[in-house]
Formats: structure tokens, C-alpha cells, sequence
């Protein structure tokens, strides 16, 4: 996003994109959209394509920043690490390189030894909550859980779980909200602050490997022994907190989505809670119907033809994976949010081909437990009549809502 356009235009589309993705799917060819600076891949078919074709649509552009960084921000960035390609913003070999341990790490074994102590903290949250009253329940549990189950998983101690989860969406902050340079230089400590977090762990890790995704990294990026090199270290860093950032806000968006459009129809509420055998369907729709990433910018790497339009190399694409998902040549009533739709996992909320999400066996799994608990533990769960409806996050990369406040 350049300077010059104006942030509340590119936050309206954020907020509620989905009527701009009911035109361009009805559009001839793609659509041009000013807010992102971006054509819009909207139809389930030019999406597939996209993924498919990784050679001629790159990923470089994957995590490009909606906002200019300031003079202030930039003055103390340096005294972090530097940014480096990650398995989100690299092709061919490259993206294999840092695909491969996460393929490992986050295989269904690892992901089904983790889940005990997924359950067990989801439980401790769900009672933390009391008996009866009232909770804002992205701050007491989606933004929680995922936190120390990714942290599980990488290896950190649980002492150092709310710092990395704060630093992480101080990251998301800087990068993709408007702040005044004063805020921007805030951010971009707490940013620093987690990268040297993390540059402790990597360091450790050489010398002392354990059981976990960050040993696992190490010893797939820096094969070998003795001390790591410092661009060792700075792309093993940016990958251990991309690792942390994805597993941290897309789960936690899911989460806290997911329970908004329960809550919000009563009556789905009410049958999941009734039958909970529907919880695998639940799950699916969840997913399919509002996904936490709501599309990744691509660029072409030569002229290309897709949906009817002729781009030049050089070209950004929005690949709008949730535009997709509400198309109506490939859903039934795409429109409509209905757990009782069969259970199908072919929607694309967690992408498609080459760069599909290593992580989505772990982001299910913690969105069925989470389904399963509320739904037998705290059935009479309600949104908070006495607060307005909850609003979106102006964010294409964790949709989510900014609270959800909730009664029982």
C-alpha cells in the first residue's frame, strides 16, 4: 500500500470484503482493487489456478507490508534481525528448504502428541472463565491457547509464551496497521524484543537440540556443528517467527470467528450443542465460511492470461482464498453459514498446492476441541446482549473479531 492511498478506504475492504467479492466473481475477467493496489483472483477456479502455477506466480510478495516504515521505526530495527525469505514468501527450492521441517514438525503424529496438553490448557481456560458471569473471550481464550500450544510446540519455556504472543502481534502492528512514527518506534522494540527471544532459543538449540520444531529447524537450515553463523541466525529467526506469528493469529482468528458466527446464529449454536456429531461438519464450515486468511498477494513472473485478463509481468494478484469459498458454482448457498452442510474438506481456507498450510491439522484439531468444550461445558453461552455487535479487525491476514464479549 502506497503512502498516498487513503487507510480508512483499505480498511472498509478489510473489515467486510465480501461484498466486493460477490462483484468480482459476477465481473467479466479480474478486478482492479485501489485499497490493496492489487487485481482480485475472486472465482474458485482462477484461485486454484493460481496456487497451482507457483512458477508463474510467485510468493515473494506474499507478506509485502501495508504501511511505509518510518525514519523512527527504521532507526531501530536494525538492532534486531534482519528479514529473510520464509516458507510464506519463497518458490521452488528455496520454499522446499524451509517447507521440509515444518512438514515434520507439524506432522499427525507430532500434532496428536501435542494435543493432551492442547485439551488440558483449553480446559484450565474454559474453568478460568467461572461458573457464571461474563468474559471477553478473544483475550481470556482465543488469543491464549494457540499461544502456548505453538509455544509447546516450538519449545519455549511457558514463561516466555506471553512475551512472544505480545511480540507477535506487536509485528502484525507495525506491518499492516497505520501508527505515527512515535507508535511505529514502539512497536518495532517490542519487535526486537522478540526476535532476540528467539535468536536465545536458535542458540541454545545448536548446542543443546530437544524434541521440538525449533531444534528442528536448526538442524535443517544450519546442518552442521559449531556456533552459527550470523545469517544463520537471522534466517533461522525470521523463520521461527513466522512460525510463531502464523501459528499464534490464524489460529486464534479461527477460533474467535468460528464462536462469532455460532453465537451469532442462535440456532446453530443450540443443534451443535444438541448433536455432537456435528462438530466435524462445524469444524469445515467454520473454516470455509469466514477463514482468518482471507488471501496472500502473489506477483506474475511473466506475461500470463487468467480469468480473461492479460497481465504483465511484474503483476500483483490478490488471491482471495475466502472469496473462493463463497462461490456459488462451487458451494450450495455459499452465502449461508450451515453446520449441517457435509462434512468437506476441499474448501480452500487453508490454501491450495505447493504453499497449502503445513499447520492446518494443528489449527483444526484446536478448533475442535474448542467446539466440543464449550458446547458440552458451557452450552448456555450467549453474545453479550448489553454490548453493540462485534466489529472485524481491518485485516486480510487474521480476520477475526477485535472482542467478543459474551455472557452465561
Amino acid at each position: 500500500m502506497s503512502a498516498g492511498h487513503e487507510p480508512a478506504l483499505r480498511d472498509a475492504f478489510y473489515r467486510d470484503p465480501y461484498p466486493v467479492y460477490a462483484r468480482a466473481r459476477r465481473a467479466e475477467g479480474l478486478t482492479w482493487l485501489p485499497e490493496v493496489e492489487a487485481w482480485l483472483v475472486a472465482r474458485e477456479a482462477d484461485v486454484r489456478e493460481v496456487l497451482r502455477r507457483a512458477e508463474d506466480f510467485s510468493s515473494a510478495n506474499a507478506l509485502l507490508p501495508d504501511v511505509t516504515l518510518s525514519e523512527a521505526a527504521l532507526g531501530v530495527l536494525p538492532r534486531g534481525f534482519g528479514p529473510r525469505p520464509t516458507v510464506v514468501s519463497s518458490d521452488g527450492t528455496a520454499h522446499h528448504r524451509y517447507r521440509a521441517p515444518l512438514n515434520r514438525g507439524l506432522s499427525s503424529g507430532r500434532i496428536a502428541a501435542l494435543m493432551p496438553y492442547a485439551r488440558e490448557t483449553a480446559r484450565e481456560l474454559v474453568d478460568a472463565l467461572g461458573t457464571g458471569g461474563s468474559a471477553e473471550l478473544v483475550e481470556a481464550y482465543a488469543r491464549r491457547l494457540p499461544g502456548l500450544v505453538i509455544g509447546r510446540l516450538i519449545g519455549l519455556d511457558p514463561a516466555d509464551v506471553p512475551a512472544a504472543v505480545y511480540g507477535g502481534y506487536r509485528a502484525e502492528e507495525l506491518l499492516f496497521r497505520p501508527l505515527s512514527p512515535p507508535a511505529q518506534a514502539a512497536a518495532a522494540e517490542d519487535v526486537v524484543a522478540l526476535q532476540h527471544l528467539l535468536d536465545g532459543y536458535v542458540r541454545d538449540r545448536r548446542s543443546h537440540p530437544r524434541e521440538d520444531l525449533c531444534s528442528d529447524l536448526v538442524t535443517a537450515l544450519a546442518p552442521g556443528e559449531g556456533e552459527l553463523t550470523l545469517e544463520q541466525r537471522h534466517e533461522l529467526v525470521a523463520n521461527l517467527q513466522n512460525l510463531l506469528i502464523a501459528g499464534l493469529l490464524t489460529t486464534s482468528a479461527l477460533l474467535s470467528t468460528a464462536l462469532l458466527h455460532l453465537l451469532t446464529d442462535r440456532e446453530q449454536w443450540l443443534l451443535l450443542c444438541s448433536d455432537p456429531t456435528l462438530i466435524g461438519a462445524a469444524v469445515e464450515e467454520c473454516a470455509r465460511f469466514d477463514p482468518p486468511i482471507q488471501g496472500f498477494r502473489r506477483v506474475t513472473t511473466r506475461p500470463v492470461t487468467l480469468g480473461g485478463t492479460k497481465l504483465p509481468a511484474g503483476a500483483t494478484v490478490l488471491v482471495a482464498y475466502a472469496s473462493a469459498n463463497r462461490d456459488e458454482h462451487r458451494h450450495a448457498r455459499a452465502d449461508r453459514f450451515d453446520i449441517r452442510r457435509p462434512e468437506d474438506r476441499r474448501h480452500l481456507a487453508f490454501g491450495h498446492g505447493p504453499h497449502n498450510c503445513p499447520g492446518s491439522r494443528l489449527a483444526r484439531a484446536q478448533l475442535r476441541l474448542t467446539l466440543e468444550l464449550f458446547s458440552q461445558t458451557l452450552p448456555g453461552v450467549r453474545l453479550d446482549p448489553d454490548r453493540p455487535p462485534p466489529s472485524m479487525r481491518p485485516t486480510l491476514i487474521h480476520r477475526s473479531p477485535e472482542a467478543l464479549h459474551v455472557t452465561w
